[in-house]
Formats: C-alpha cells, structure tokens, sequence
C-alpha cells in the first residue's frame, strides 16, 4: 500500500473535468484541418500517380427486411487547387462550398508545382490550427449558413 503512495506522490494530482462542448471556433478549424489533411493525401496520390480513395461508413435500409446495416463507401473529394493561366497552380481554401478569403481580395495560393502544392497546404493546415484564419473561416461559416435559411 505503502508502494502505491510513494508512486503518486510523484505525479501532479489534479481535480480536473473532461469538457462536454467544443467551442464553436475549435470545431470549425478541426473540420477545416480535416478537409485540408484529405487534400494533402489527394495531392501526394497524384504526385505518386495513384488514386486517392477514402471511405465513410453509411448506415443503409435493406429495402427487403427493412433492417439496417453499416456499408463503407468511397468519399468524394475534389481537388481545391486549379492551374491559372499563367500556367502556375492555385490552390483555394474552401469551408464547405465557400471559398475562404486568406487576406483582403486575396483567395488563393500560387505555387509553381505539385511539391510546392503540398508544402503549401501544409502551411495552410498550421495557420488554421494556429488561429491565423479565425475571422476569415467564421465569415465563410457565416455565408454557409445564410444559404440553409429561407
């Protein structure tokens, strides 16, 4: 018993609550890290001249018996970046169908290549997970919204 005291007497005891709500800020910038992360993997599936294909568990009705059984289907993610004219690679934030203002009349990143490209999604998941995007993605979260009301 003596033993067990000694070992927790070495640990910093707290009196500490797991919280029950994420704050609408941290759930918008884990979403958006999410869906960047997905076009990190689609950009380096590309690099490699492979195929890019998540899957998401679907909940399904049998038409027949009428129960219900979980199947994976493949997730569709579509590339954010385009190449411009000038023959460079642009890459857009987007926050659901909404493109994301990165600064003043600024909405995209130019690269020169597709390992840039990644490198430069990167750096875009860090600033969302930083912060940096904050009042930008809770503008695009604004309109996303605006759309669903009548």
């Amino acid at each position: 018993m003596n033993a067990a005291v000694a070992m927790l007497a070495g640990l910093k005891l707290t009196n500490a609550k797991k919280p029950t709500q994420i704050s609408p800020v941290a759930q918008r910038r884990g979403k958006l890290a999410k869906r960047i992360r997905e076009q990190v993997e689609l950009a380096k599936a590309q690099a490699e001249g492979r195929t890019y294909a998540p899957t998401r568990l679907r909940s399904v009705k049998n038409a027949e018996t009428g129960e219900r059984t979980t199947v994976e289907s493949p997730k569709r993610v579509k590339q954010w970046w385009f190449v411009a004219d000038n023959g460079k690679v642009c890459v857009a934030l987007k926050y659901g169908a909404k493109i994301v203002e990165l600064a003043k009349g600024k909405s995209a990143v130019e690269v020169a290549s597709g390992a840039e490209l990644i490198t430069a999604l990167e750096t875009l998941k860090a600033a969302v997970t930083g912060g940096e995007l904050d009042a930008q993605i809770e503008a695009a979260a604004g309109a996303v919204r605006k759309g669903f009301k009548k």
